[in-house]
């Protein structure tokens, strides 16, 4: 028997009242949680809008009582805000927001794990919080101007929520609606990778043969055959949150496609072919961004509409172009919200899908 059994929260705010007093007294709200109109140098929080910041347990430190953890239906709560009030912002850059979010969500994990919960209580916070985590790192970008958000750590937290659900999955008997897809993300954020496809592989093969992960089966062998015209394929047939997953390999694999067709079609003098079917096979968003993509990697261009492959031109310096991804990710929300998204309750729901091909 556990020498200490955890409490069950009772804060019924997204941000416990004491925190709040703290903060405000130390200056220390973010400007998402400032009452609105208040100006001045002692800014009030709004209790509406602040929400618990991410405090880092240390040894020794005495546990949270319950009136300052928050039980999981308002985690749950606090996570919906988040991805309708804070993750949709027009007023602030992509890196501020993502910052903030990040933060806060780290904040739900730790008091959902300090309480006593179900496993489907756990599994549904868990899910909600790296849905909205999986949508804002995707909005910010691997190219764009990170401000004081560590890319690094943030990639950190997108590994340890998963970490977290499938413990969640692997303990509890469920049921878990939603787990082949989850499953399924793990899988595309970690695209390539053997040891992910192996834990995926020794999954029930009840939970293998849902639609979700057969998908995301299909889209890891077509990257690691490296099979372009399948894999990009597959990858506008995938729905919003599938999207934003794999996002942070689209500019590896359309790097790898390029390389392919310079070994398989350059020449001393030059072979042309034109710039639309680069954008159709590596599904970018116009003529443009495939100018800027073989650019990039030393290839030269035969007018506005052809590319041209000559020995020895093709190059790799630094990161691949991410580029704008508004086909295979931004257009998929279509009339939905982030919203929608991250409280789906059905495990094949999905957001402008078009069909699947396996």
């Amino acid at each position: 028997m556990p020498a200490y059994e955890l409490p069950v929260g009772t804060c019924l705010d997204m941000c416990p009242a004491a925190e709040r007093a703290q903060r405000e007294k130390e200056r220390r709200l973010h400007r998402f949680e400032v009452a609105p109109g208040c100006r001045g140098d002692r800014p009030r929080a709004d209790p509406q809008r602040a929400v618990k910041e991410y405090s880092r347990p240390a040894a020794g430190k005495i546990r949270p009582p319950p009136s300052q953890l928050r039980p999981p239906p308002v985690l749950l709560a606090t996570v919906r805000y988040l991805a309708s009030e804070v993750a949709e912002r027009t007023d602030a850059s992509c890196a501020e927001v993502a910052s903030f979010v990040a933060d806060r969500l780290r904040a739900v994990r730790l008091d959902l794990a300090l309480q006593s919960a179900s496993d489907v209580e756990t599994a549904l916070v868990l899910e909600s919080a790296l849905a909205v985590l999986l949508a804002v790192v995707a909005r910010l970008g691997p190219s764009a101007t990170h401000g004081p958000m560590d890319p690094t750590l943030l990639q950190a937290q997108v590994q340890e929520s998963f970490g977290s659900l499938r413990r969640c999955y692997a303990l509890g008997a469920g049921p878990h609606p939603r787990q082949a897809t989850f499953q399924g993300l793990f899988l595309l954020y970690n695209l390539g990778s053997v040891e992910a496809l192996h834990e995926v592989l020794q999954l029930p093969a009840a939970l293998r043969s849902r639609p979700a992960l057969r998908t995301t089966l299909a889209v890891d062998s077509a990257f690691r055959e490296g099979n372009a015209a399948r894999l990009f394929r597959l990858l506008r047939t995938l729905p919003y949150l599938q999207s934003c997953a794999v996002q942070c390999h689209v500019g590896r694999a359309r790097r790898g496609a390029l390389a392919r067709l310079a070994r398989a079609l350059s020449t001393p003098k030059g072979q042309t072919l034109p710039l639309g079917f680069v954008v159709h096979l590596l599904a970018l968003d116009g003529p443009k961004e495939a100018q800027d993509l073989c650019q990039a990697h030393g290839l030269p261009l035969d007018g506005q509409e052809r590319v041209v492959f000559l020995r020895g031109r093709y190059t790799e310096e630094g990161l691949p172009p991410a580029g704008t991804c508004q086909i295979l990710v931004g257009n998929k929300l279509g009339g939905h919200t982030l919203e929608d998204v991250v409280m789906a309750e059905e495990e094949d729901e999905a957001v402008d899908r078009p069909r699947t091909e396996v």
